[in-house]
């Protein structure tokens, strides 16, 4: 029978299936969980500018007890977060010392620059991690003619540098050498949570010693929209003036605060089965020939590999895995970058990898 003669419900039956996609871009794209979707439904909400948002308070108390600190903000984005930090502990024509693929430097419009004035005094490391000794040499002299010192800026983890985790002992000393000379310390923590099962201690004892924290709640732990600041009350004092002069007054904003709440208090735990299988996907990548990795040096979800020896570039790569319904993108011509998270499962990870292999092996 010609199919324009079969019924709705018939044609249905005879429709190619289509595979679904493995979104492996960004933990970013994580959908919110039906629990938080329930939340946000029957969120109690007020005017947060007013301080009003009785969700709101609670996700800022919350988080502040996690970490340890006294209190915290929510921020639409950690861009925000960032920003609002760079500038209360900066003033204008200072340098901030962070490594040289840092977030803040590459990936946030130049706002260190274009809002707090800041100009970055960069460091390479070949794992993203940086130290203090290398930053203590990098701290401007007290000369009248050069730009100061005004802030050390920390990425844990890093994202460019392959979801690196900048170790325990390393974060302490760097903390206490700036402390020492007078200058504050903040963390980018976008994924700290991440870091702190790589590193098997708690959020606030890894951050315990930093001025200030960043951190997401809509990447690893699937909320919405959302990240927090965290930090003493005088600075999130502050932060609360910049926030609203950054358009981030977001009045009844319980709705997103509900979900945040259940990403901040449930999603932590599942974080390592996306580091396990970033760690499947680093291991069969690294038998794939023309492509390089060192399956070793990924500790939490995120992967960056060499492809330069496929013949393939990243922007074909990615165009090819589309094809087949596998998103990926490439962070160089010669490199891609996968993230693992949770709307991703081991099994579609091993279809991405089976996927990739294929496309190289032609």
């Amino acid at each position: 029978m010609p199919q324009a003669q079969l019924s709705a419900e018939e044609q249905k039956t005879v429709q190619p299936k289509v595979a679904p996609t493995i979104d492996l871009r960004s933990d970013t794209v994580t959908k919110p969980t039906p629990e938080m979707r329930r939340a946000m439904a029957a969120a109690e909400v007020g005017d947060d500018v007013y301080g009003e948002d009785p969700t709101i308070n609670r996700l800022e108390q919350r988080a502040a007890e996690i970490f340890g600190k006294e209190a915290s903000i929510f921020v639409p984005t950690g861009s925000m977060g960032n920003t609002i930090a760079i500038k209360i502990h900066t003033r204008h024509g200072q340098e901030i010392i962070c490594e040289d693929r840092a977030h803040i430097l590459d990936w946030e419009m130049g706002m260190l620059a274009a809002f707090s004035g800041c100009v970055a005094r960069t460091i390479h490391t070949e794992d993203g991690v940086l130290t203090w000794t290398e930053i203590k040499k990098k701290v401007a002299p007290s000369i009248y003619y050069r730009a100061q010192t005004g802030l050390i800026e920390i990425e844990n983890t890093h994202n460019m540098a392959g979801g690196a985790v900048t170790p325990f002992e390393v974060m302490e000393e760097i903390c206490d050498g700036a402390h020492n000379t007078g200058l504050p310390v903040h963390l980018d923590g976008a994924r700290i949570f991440n870091a702190a099962v790589a590193l098997g201690r708690s959020v606030a004892e890894i951050t315990g010693k930093f001025d200030s924290v960043m951190f997401c709640l809509s990447k690893g732990l699937g909320a919405p929209v959302g990240s927090m600041l965290v930090g003493s009350r005088k600075f999130i004092e502050q932060a609360r003036r910049y926030r609203k002069s950054l358009g981030g007054g977001m009045r009844q904003a319980g709705v997103l605060a509900a979900a945040g709440l259940i990403a901040l208090e449930k999603m932590p735990a599942r974080l390592q089965q996306d580091h396990d299988n970033a760690k499947l996907l680093a291991e069969g990548l690294a038998q794939i020939p023309g492509i390089k990795i060192d399956p070793l040096k990924v500790v939490t979800n995120i992967l960056i590999f060499d492809i330069s020896g496929t013949g393939v570039t990243s922007a074909e790569l990615s165009r090819r895995l589309a094809e087949r319904n596998v998103l990926a993108n490439g962070v160089g011509p010669d490199a891609m970058r996968i993230v693992t998270h949770m709307d991703v499962d081991r099994a579609a990870c091993a279809t991405a990898l089976d996927t990739i292999r294929t496309i190289c092996s032609r």
